[in-house]
């Protein structure tokens, strides 16, 4: 009982309900391991009662909790601090405030401020007081807009992937033409360098950065200043980019992430030694001095990774710590490496706010919303970097639910709550603040993660986790604070399995939920348990080989699961039929969804069973439809149905409604298929048509489907 008492005290959860009725009990040794990781010896009975009496003395000791929240209505929790207590404030701009008595946070601005106290008896504290609004700011009125993955979207244009000048060009055409309101994106955060490069956007190497391989390589200004031999050779590495383009759109060559970014780096080493004229050599020291030291490390991790690989933890020992004098040293050696990788930051930031200004211009009310993947690779940057923000030895996943009897570790490292609130949350404010800056909304992958995350020791099964909870009150908060600030919304995926009350605490705050069209159902949950809803792969989402290969929910059935009407929908949130990690509405119409899974041993259960199960549910779904007359009755043609299920989300409340823009061209194949690795080409395919021919982004304008299925929209969604 001292353990999980112990346990309790550091947030760590000592059970859990897989399902209604059920409860799980953590075992003891997963619980020793995961204190362990919060710098907590519970290894033995003395161990523990050791570690109980120093959290009593250090409780009794302190003055202020590391980080305060406050926002209108509710001041901050501020303990019960000694009678005579002195409290100053200091506003996040250095302005000094006398707090007066009652509430200290009832006159600040919002923003992240700093309380001091001193006590009587001469100890003083110093805590970071969050001041926020109550809410997100809300969408500019019901709009709808595409889901894309960038580098499926190659235009005549492209290096062999699709990049930022298309995403500029696809906001332009969709905001003028089809009146879209925005244009939701994979993350584009920098991946972990290769070869060979995971494809998966979920893994990154820093979420803090985006990634260069994303660049226009000609909208660089300095592109049109090269000369000689210099022009040449940037002549030579285009023609050989068009092959490249070539190969995927013509010859039916996956997208080679690894082979784009070779060409682009060449190019890119040829255009940072131009010179920059006045001006942009301002703009860019501008750059560097408001991000600072967290850029600075970013790129001295990419200058270290090209010398010693791009796994910290088997560099030299003296420079995997990013503050020992042997980095610094190797800093001073690398000064041109880390300026080059410095400016690689800078212009991808400035194509992204070029991207986002043409959506605004073709009268987007939103624009570009940002993905913020759950977490990040544990040899890359950012781990590098925040090491003492991240937990050892633990990885972030799922536990065993009513869909997925193994639970799933998707290898990613979790943030230390304790770490976070010691330090005013300032590794996830600067992470918002990046992602916020040329966007109009954010989506939060996994956002339940902002309340708990499931924690897997290293080395052991899924199974073996706990939860570990993060305060969500002070993460939610900051989220809020820093989405005025950026003046954007905020949606959080939310399928999967979801504790009670983490719903209505998103929607009080304002954060739009996600809702999938096959999964609104009513599923007679009674509530005692986690809220399992449908998952189709987890947060994560990225066809790892970490990841379980039965992760896809189930087909409910009726009458236990009945289609939830239109009405019956909740207006906070983005609804769509399909996601990047689900069958395309035409495969899912076909069959072929089926067909896939059964070729790739994917299937929960007997193919036979799997198909009649899958044609139930599709025919309970098309006979809704007939009869919300949404669908001519007769046999069901492919593209008036996928007009149909749109036609159902424009009868929904939904604020956003999104379409997948494959399922506008009625492309069948998934970017993604959760559970496999190198069984499927996960993250490498272009958009397509039917018959599997890529289209370019110059086809996707001129697609009579796809404009077809627009107008569709065009009234209702508007």
């Amino acid at each position: 009982m001292g353990r999980e008492r112990l346990a309790r005290l550091h947030g760590i959860a000592p059970s859990y309900r897989p399902a209604p009725g059920l409860i799980r009990h953590i075992g003891d040794d997963t619980l020793i391991a995961v204190l362990a990781a919060l710098g907590v010896d519970a290894s033995t009975p003395d161990a523990v009662r050791a570690a109980l009496a120093a959290h009593a003395v250090t409780a009794g000791r302190t003055l202020l909790p590391g980080t305060v929240v406050a926002r209108p209505g509710r001041p901050p929790d501020l303990g019960s601090l000694p009678a005579g207590t002195a409290l100053r404030l200091t506003t996040e701009d250095g302005e000094e405030v006398d707090p007066g008595p009652g509430n200290p946070a009832a006159h600040l601005p919002p923003g992240v401020h700093t309380l001091h106290a001193q006590a009587p008896d001469g100890r003083t504290a110093r805590a970071r007081l969050i001041v926020a609004p109550d809410r997100v700011p809300a969408p500019p009125g019901r709009t709808h807009g595409f889901l894309v993955q960038l580098y499926s979207l190659l235009s005549q244009r492209s290096w062999g992937m699709g990049d930022l000048g298309d995403l500029a060009d696809l906001a332009a055409w969709s905001g003028r033409a089809l009146g879209t309101g925005f244009v939701q994106l994979n993350p584009l955060h920098a991946a972990v360098p290769g070869p060979p490069a995971d494809p998966s956007p979920y893994r990154p190497s820093s979420r803090r950065f985006p990634d260069p391989v994303h660049l226009r390589i000609e909208h660089i200004p300095e592109y049109a200043q090269l000369t000689g031999p210099d022009r040449r050779r940037a002549d030579d590495l285009a023609a050989r980019a068009g092959t490249l383009r070539a190969d995927v759109l013509e010859r039916g060559a996956l997208i080679d992430r690894d082979a784009v970014w070779e060409l682009k780096r060449e190019a890119l080493e040829l255009l940072c030694a131009v010179p920059l004229s006045p001006g942009r050599r301002a703009a860019y020291c501008d750059f560097l001095a408001e991000q600072g030291a967290p850029l600075e490390d970013h790129a001295t991790w990419c200058a270290l990774a090209e010398r010693h690989g791009s796994d910290w933890r088997a560099w030299p020992a003296a420079l995997r710590d990013p503050r020992s004098p042997a980095t610094a040293r190797e800093r001073q050696g690398l000064l041109d490496r880390i300026d080059f990788h410095c400016r690689l930051a800078w212009l991808t930031d400035q194509q992204l706010a070029a991207a986002q200004r043409a959506a605004r211009e073709a009268g987007m009310g939103i624009g570009l919303v940002h993905d913020l993947a759950v977490g990040v690779h544990p040899t890359g940057a950012d781990t590098w970097a925040q090491q003492d923000a991240f937990a050892s030895g633990m990885s972030i996943g799922a536990p065993p639910d009513a869909f997925n009897a193994r639970g799933q570790d998707w290898g990613l490292p979790p943030w230390r709550p304790d770490a976070l609130a010691a330090t005013g949350y300032a590794p996830y404010r600067g992470l918002l603040s990046s992602l916020l800056r040329h966007a109009g909304a954010l989506r939060i992958d996994h956002v339940m993660g902002l309340f708990r995350l499931w924690w897997v020791p290293e080395g052991r099964p899924p199974t073996e986790g706990a939860y570990v909870h993060y305060d969500a009150e002070a993460m939610l908060s900051l989220l809020v604070l820093e989405a005025h600030r950026a003046g954007a919304c905020v949606i959080g995926e939310d399928l999967g399995t979801v504790e009670p009350g983490v719903r209505e605490t998103l929607a009080e705050r304002g954060v739009l939920g996600t809702s999938v069209l096959w999964f609104e159902r009513d599923y007679a949950a009674d509530g005692d348990g986690d809220g399992a809803d449908p998952d189709p792969a987890g947060p994560y989402g990225s066809g790892s080989e970490a990841a379980a290969p039965d992760t896809e929910a189930p087909a409910p059935s009726a009458p236990e699961a009945r289609i939830l009407a239109p009405e019956e929908w909740r207006e906070g949130c983005l609804a769509t039929v399909t996601t990047h990690d689900l069958p395309s509405t035409a495969a899912r119409l076909s069959g072929e969804d089926i067909a896939l899974r059964a070729r790739l041993g994917l299937l929960a259960g007997p193919p036979g069973r799997e198909r009649a199960r899958a044609r139930q549910e599709l025919a309970e779904w098309l006979d809704e439809l007939t009869r919300r007359g949404l669908l001519p009755e007769g046999p069901a043609d492919e593209e008036a149905a996928v007009k149909a299920v749109h036609r159902f989300l424009l009868r929904t409340p939904a604020r956003l409604v999104g379409v997948w823009l494959p399922d506008a061209v009625g492309d069948r194949r998934p970017q993604n298929l959760p559970g496999t690795w190198d069984q499927y080409p996960n993250w490498r395919l272009p958009v397509a048509a039917p018959d599997g021919r890529p289209l370019t982004l110059e086809e996707l304008a001129a697609s009579p489907r796809l404009h077809a299925l627009m107008r569709e929209l065009g009234d209702g969604g508007r």
